[in-house]
């Protein structure tokens, strides 16, 4: 069934097609028991799917990823598609129109997108705000970036101001430093301003009455070396774990020809080709670190088989967002269901 919907939705512009499903499922949400109906649908609900992570108890492991549901918009709409959290943003302080379009591109071929969509967002209020009306009570994560024009010597403060404006809205917190569409923005990722960056972070979370979980997302296109520093990072400012992994910048290996890449240019890679490279992020941040913390696993998720794959290597909870796109919220059913196939007890 939803093969033929994507057929007909992957007519049209993909950015268009994004804007006109949120209205859609916002709209559906009125209607009386369309609601209940997709939880029955695509929810399942079993006790053995339930994770304590970092703190917090999800109904189960799989999530959707940030990128989605940018403004805060859908969350208490997705939480009937069987998602067990939903994480919004990237939300900036600001709000920012983010890079001229043409910036969403489809690969069909690869099951893939390119997006440079350079956190386009209503701004922190605005997501507030929308927070503040939340009717479900499923698990939210606040994934949050700096302005385009923020310089990095300054980003410390939109990091801090996002943080703080968030923290009663939200469960757990992402740090983005790694998307490619901000210019200089993966500089961050760099050790000595990372580690201020998270240090800074910690400092006003512990002054809370009850801290919440800080994770930090990071690239798939980072060295052996570079993920050691993650390790040592994570052990230095006590940070709750990290979200593996972002877009690639990578073109490698792709079926889509050559001459539309180039004619589409710079972005990062989501999908199908991005799996194994996340997986391996995955295990060598598990193995190197004797699991010392915990990871979401996120990248190239179109099957129960990939989900399982990355939860093997390591992961305790995954996300998806392409592969939600490609596949449609029937994923979502299939995974819990092969997890409680696999680890049901």
């Amino acid at each position: 069934m939803y093969k033929i919907v994507r057929f007909f939705l992957f007519l049209f512009n993909p950015e268009f097609v994004h804007h006109i499903s949120i209205k859609f499922i916002k709209f559906g949400s009125m209607i009386p028991g369309k609601m209940w109906a997709l939880r029955l649908l695509f929810k399942v609900n079993d006790t053995r799917l339930e994770r304590e992570v970092f703190g917090l108890r999800f109904d189960n492991p799989v999530g959707l990823a940030a990128g989605f549901d940018k403004d805060a918009k859908l969350f208490d709409e997705l939480a009937s598609f069987g998602f067990g959290f939903v994480e919004i943003g990237t939300v900036t302080l600001l709000p920012q129109d983010g890079n001229p379009k043409p910036r969403l591109f489809r690969l069909k071929e690869d099951y893939a997108i390119i997006n440079r969509m350079g956190f386009n967002n209503e701004g922190i209020e605005a997501a507030v705000a929308r927070l503040r009306r939340k009717k479900s009570n499923i698990i939210i994560g606040g994934n949050i970036g700096k302005n385009k024009v923020t310089p990095n010597k300054k980003a410390v403060s939109d990091y801090e101001i996002c943080f703080e404006k968030l923290f009663p809205y939200v469960d757990y917190f992402v740090v983005n430093v790694s998307s490619p569409n901000t210019p200089g923005l993966r500089d961050l990722q760099e050790k000595v301003p990372l580690i201020r960056l998270l240090n800074r972070l910690q400092k006003l979370n512990i002054q809370k009455e009850k801290r919440k979980p800080i994770l930090l997302k990071i690239a798939p296109d980072l060295s052996n070396e570079q993920l050691d520093d993650i390790i040592a990072i994570v052990a230095d400012t006590k940070i709750d774990g990290v979200v593996a992994t972002n877009t690639t910048i990578s073109r490698n290996g792709l079926k889509t020809i050559k001459t539309k890449l180039e004619a589409i240019g710079n972005g990062g890679l989501s999908g199908k080709p991005v799996k194994d490279r996340s997986t391996e992020v995955i295990k060598y941040l598990a193995d190197k670190s004797n699991k010392a913390f915990q990871i979401i696993g996120v990248g190239g998720i179109h099957s129960a088989e990939d989900a399982i794959e990355k939860l093997d290597a390591g992961a305790t909870l995954v996300q998806l967002y392409t592969g939600f796109i490609y596949e449609g919220p029937g994923l979502i059913k299939r995974i819990n269901k092969k997890i409680l196939e696999k680890f049901g007890l």
